[in-house]
């Protein structure tokens, strides 16, 4: 998994796997979800980032570890 921001364009775009893009939705304005051939999410766009995020600047990412059954 890769989260990239672009300044330029204020784009922040999170690849979940590396894959070829056969579709793409716009799920809302400025949301767009990138599929592969089999309908698994590719990637996740959001234009105009810096209205849907505090600090698109700033990244967190926390791993929880799985419950024991």
């Amino acid at each position: 998994m890769k989260a990239t921001y672009d300044q330029e364009t204020d784009s922040l775009t999170i690849v979940l796997h590396e894959g070829e893009v056969s579709e793409s939705d716009e799920l809302r304005p400025g949301v767009i979800v990138d599929f592969d051939n089999q309908g698994r999410i590719v990637a996740i766009e959001l234009l105009h980032a810096s209205r849907h995020v505090s600090d698109p600047m700033a990244f967190s990412y926390e791993l929880k570890a799985a419950a024991n059954p």
